[in-house]
């Protein structure tokens, strides 16, 4: 089960992700596209362009995980956001709101 922690930092990628992505593709999105670290203690959050798809990538001191669900009806509901980046921090509650879809 997925630990959300209100000391952890969640940034949600707003581009459609392709779902085939692994380790080292979402990685490299996280550090070419959203600027950050991968292998920082935050979360990283994509998602398919008709959302009924997500993924969490998360660094966990000795190796990076994914955290993967597909939903069999419907679809997440994302946070509205009116920046036009390519990242967008959500908090911790955020991100429960999303994944109770």
């Amino acid at each position: 089960m997925l630990h959300l922690s209100s000391s952890v930092k969640y940034y949600l990628y707003q581009s459609p992700a392709d779902m085939r992505k692994g380790f080292n593709s979402l990685s490299g999105i996280v550090t070419s596209q959203m600027q950050h670290s991968a292998i920082s203690a935050d979360i990283f959050i994509f998602l398919n362009r008709n959302r009924p798809h997500i993924k969490l990538l998360l660094w966990e001191g000795d190796g990076v995980s994914i955290y993967y669900k597909r939903l069999e009806q419907g679809t997440y509901e994302l946070p509205v956001c009116n920046d036009a980046d390519t990242t967008m921090p959500i908090t911790s509650q955020q991100l429960q709101f999303i994944l109770q879809a």
